[in-house]
């Protein structure tokens, strides 16, 4: 008899309330939430708009680190015994390096005198007088250990191939193609300001680039279309992935050489080494030059591919580009990742913040911006706002510091937040959730009208602005369980001024930098029913 009771559903034994009904036990001193029953967490933004339930799925991670120069310390007897060796060849080498950059600046001030037509090809008297410069570029090679060089393949020829792209490795790639090709450049606007070297790049008649502005990507696009389609130009040189890796990955690539639609040569380089990593990376430019100047001899490998034509007018850039990075990752026999220059942003923001392990807030940034239209610097801001919440040792943030920075009271829809992003349902939360999970919100197509709608229900549509007291009553009303120094420190959180007032656009901006905060202000699916005398708050 006693086993049918067990065995039947409707015994008196059996739960009178289906899984849908969640009892929650609410600790009053800590204000935190604990369950008695167990069932999924519903996604508290599903007013947004989102499709499919709306929950969130995010990439694995992936265990490369593109930017890891592993070998660039003295490590072993054999590397100690040849650095001290190598100290007094390390002296003569720095002395040819700085003669020959003084020889080759002035000779690039003399090619520079006077020019002040910047939008025309230079004069050939004027390119004449580069090649002492060229000259002084390979001496300089010499003096960091590139006594030869060597070469497969040739260049095509630039009615052939105006345009060239390279992956890149190290600071040595742009000197040694300025000896060999002496071309037009595409750099960032920041190197027009070093020493020396700027003037020589502006020799080279640079395409300067903002890489965080799009209407001077825009512009630097037009002006390679431009020189790209005059023989008169020196051919344009491009390395696609924006930055330095290690050399045993490709990373994302631009699309700025893609776009013009012009044949374009890849060309690849090699640094073999077996003690010494000669790539940039994550290592100091004064650290890797003073490796090169005490090895005997460092091996440099180039490579001259086929040209690669479009396909047609109607092939895409980003098609075209595809082709091209499938060729140079074959000839590397390495693989491409979805980093970008972003994730060196976001590991150098880690590594400012000491973090134990700088690497694993690398998100494969050309991914994100490609699913969610979020820039580096937005997620440089988010990851700011992920470090605030104390991540431990292992990179993730507990439920109780991801409410105290977000300004949220500890309650169930704080709960359900926390969960949203928790996709492992681990009770921590990593930099990738948290940047995915707030890009994920943003991307909903309601995010934008639930943001102007709530500024417009706490009070701001006829003042155009919010004081204290109108976002404590809205607040309070729609959830009870808050009180007003809560309250207080969210209104904190959104008069970014301190005037007492929220405008509007402070009132968005915060959004945006807070996305996941949106569920408050925005209608629940659920009705709470809340019982504080006894301890036990009820979700139907």
């Amino acid at each position: 008899m006693a086993d049918n009771n067990n065995n039947n559903h409707n015994s008196i034994t059996s739960p009178l309330l289906t899984s849908d009904h969640l009892i929650l036990t609410v600790d009053s001193d800590t204000n935190s939430v604990s369950t008695t029953d167990t069932c999924p967490i519903s996604n508290p933004f599903i007013a947004l708009g989102c499709k499919d339930g709306g929950e969130l799925t995010i990439p694995a991670a992936i265990t490369v680190d593109p930017f890891d120069n592993y070998k660039a310390g003295i490590e072993g007897l054999y590397e100690w015994v040849k650095t001290i060796v190598c100290l007094p060849i390390a002296l003569i080498r720095l002395v040819i390096f700085g003669l020959c950059l003084a020889i080759g600046y002035v000779a690039t001030k003399l090619a520079l005198y006077g020019w002040k037509d910047k939008e025309n090809p230079m004069p050939k008297w004027r390119c004449r007088i580069m090649w002492v410069t060229r000259i002084s570029a390979r001496f300089i090679l010499f003096s960091f250990g590139y006594h030869w060089i060597k070469r497969k393949g040739r260049p095509a020829p630039r009615d052939v191939a105006p345009i060239i792209v390279s992956n890149h490795v190290s600071y040595i790639e742009p000197i040694f193609y300025f000896y060999e090709l002496f071309p037009t450049i595409v750099a960032s606007e920041s190197h027009d300001s070093i020493p020396f070297v700027g003037t020589i790049i502006r020799a080279m008649q640079v395409i300067y680039v903002n890489r965080f502005s799009q209407s001077s990507r825009k512009q630097a696009v037009r002006e390679i279309k431009r020189r790209a389609s005059c023989d008169r130009f020196p051919r344009v040189l491009l390395f696609p992935e924006g930055t330095t890796t290690n050399g045993r990955n490709l990373i994302s690539f631009q699309l700025g050489a893609f776009i013009p639609g012009y044949p374009i040569q890849p060309i690849i380089v090699r640094y073999p080494h077996v003690h010494f990593d000669q790539s940039w990376g994550n290592v100091s430019l004064g650290q890797l030059m003073f490796r090169m100047f005490t090895q005997f001899h460092n091996f440099f490998e180039v490579e001259y591919l086929p040209v690669i034509p479009p396909l047609d007018d109607k092939e895409t850039a980003v098609h075209f580009r595809k082709r091209a990075s499938h060729a140079i990752a074959t000839a590397l026999n390495t693989v491409q990742t979805g980093h970008s220059y972003g994730d060196i942003m976001l590991h150098m923001k880690a590594q400012e913040a000491k973090q134990e392990n700088p690497s694993r807030y690398m998100v494969e940034m050309a991914k994100v911006e490609s699913l969610y239209h979020i820039s580096s610097l937005e997620a440089v801001d988010f990851l700011d706002k992920f470090l605030a919440m104390n991540p431990d040792s292992s990179g993730c943030v507990q439920y109780r510091d991801f409410v105290s920075v977000l300004r949220l009271k500890a309650c169930p829809l704080s709960e359900k937040m926390f969960s949203f992003i928790d996709v492992e349902k681990c009770g921590k939360i990593t930099f990738r959730q948290f940047l995915y999970g707030s890009a994920h919100v943003m991307k909903q197509p309601g995010f934008h009208q639930a943001c102007e709608a709530a500024f417009a229900e706490c009070g701001g549509a006829v003042k155009g602005y919010i004081v204290e007291e109108e976002l404590r009553d809205f607040i309070l009303s729609a959830i009870p369980s808050w009180n007003e120094d809560e309250v207080h420190d969210l209104f904190v959180l959104f008069d970014v001024d301190k005037d007492g007032r929220i405008y509007k656009d402070e009132f968005l901006s915060c959004l945006r930098r807070n996305p996941l905060i949106v569920a408050i202000f925005i209608p629940q699916p659920q009705q709470h029913k809340e019982s504080y005398g006894n301890g036990v708050l009820e979700i139907l």
